[in-house]
């Protein structure tokens, strides 16, 4: 993880982000407050993960992003005061997504491309497709949301089928590729910043 960049700072109650020592945070994003990062967590170009609001007992909740979630670019996690909203295990979170708690994204689910996540829940290995709006719902296990869906209750989601095995395929090569970029930024970061021409 690169270890000191002006991105990485404190919310106003003090509190830091902890970041394992296997993860890489881009030097453009801005992780601020109490947020966890867990071990082999990928954090992309301009992503904004927040815990910074303060509770009635004067403490920010933690965000907690867990082990081997992928957090790509322009993505904006944060949550209410006396709130959160975990990530992963192994959450696959796509290019310009909206996260906003309470809530919790579950194990491996997969949230495409500009897709905002308000006050709801998603259990294990959902899809969520590309543009679409969930709103103070829970999303059960394996389901698939297809593109430019707009969620506001429990009822929404009953029209929608379970994830099938070309789904689950495409988002393991997503997962894989991705792991392979994190590596590979990780040691391209190991002794500092890169200056241009030492490649």
């Amino acid at each position: 993880m690169l270890k000191s960049h002006s991105g990485i700072r404190p919310n106003p109650v003090g509190d830091w982000p902890q970041i394992d020592s296997t993860s890489f945070v881009d030097p453009s994003a801005q992780i601020m407050g109490n947020v966890h990062i867990g071990p082999k967590v990928y954090v992309g170009p301009q992503a904004v993960i927040r815990a910074d609001e303060v509770d009635s007992d004067g403490k920010v909740h933690p965000l907690i992003i867990k082990e081997e979630s992928l957090i790509q670019d322009g993505v904006i996690i944060h949550a209410r005061a006396g709130s959160t909203m975990p990530i992963g295990p192994g959450a696959n979170i796509a290019h310009g997504v909206i996260i906003h708690g309470p809530g919790e994204i579950g194990k491996g689910c997969f949230v495409a491309l500009r897709a905002a996540i308000y006050s709801s829940t998603l259990e294990e290995e959902v899809w969520i497709g590309i543009g679409s709006v969930v709103m103070r719902a829970t999303i059960p296990s394996h389901t698939m949301i297809p593109a430019g869906s707009i969620i506001r209750s429990g009822s929404d989601i009953r029209q929608f089928r379970l994830t099938n095995a070309k789904e689950e395929e495409y988002k393991r090569h997503v997962f894989e590729a991705s792991g392979e970029l994190r590596d590979s930024y990780l040691e391209l970061y190991s002794n500092g910043v890169p200056e241009k021409g030492s490649g």
